[in-house]
């Protein structure tokens, strides 16, 4: 018996909207990686990029779980001595697509085939998005909400 390997023409995209409004980030970020990677699919091969788009919107309004003033986001400009950090509070503020782009991209393979992924990715921070033409499906994460 030959082992199965999805060729390009085999793999058909569909088009999901996740509605982050009070989501926990880890909780997100991992259906979101699952997505995107095509593990949620039958023809799933790990070297190839079988995954689906996904769009983010309310990114906002998302919880993070433990202390977001004490944890940092981490960047740096490529030049020696250029690490700059930021506490997760700030960042939520200034830029929360970025946080959850960041949560996502940890949770992808490294290399050309992460970075395909990642490109699948739209978040937006408020509930608009121009995608509509794409007729996203509305995807429920309802156990990624915070137990209280």
């Amino acid at each position: 018996m030959r082992t199965y390997s999805p060729k390009p023409t085999d793999i058909v995209r569909s088009w999901y909207v996740v509605d982050a409004d009070g989501l926990v980030l880890g909780r997100l970020a991992t259906e979101v990686a699952r997505i995107l990677r095509g593990k949620h699919k039958a023809m799933y091969s790990p070297n190839t990029d079988t995954g689906d788009h996904v769009i983010v919107v309310n990114a906002a309004k998302i919880v993070m779980s433990g202390k977001t003033e004490e944890k940092l986001a981490y960047r740096h400009s490529g030049y020696p001595g250029g690490l700059s950090s930021t506490s997760y509070a700030t960042l939520l503020a200034r830029r929360p697509t970025e946080v959850i782009r960041k949560a996502v991209r940890g949770m992808l393979p490294i290399g050309a085939l992460g970075h395909v992924m990642l490109g699948k990715l739209k978040v937006y921070a408020g509930p608009e998005h121009p995608h509509q033409a794409q007729s996203p499906v509305a995807l429920s994460l309802d156990g990624a909400r915070r137990a209280s």
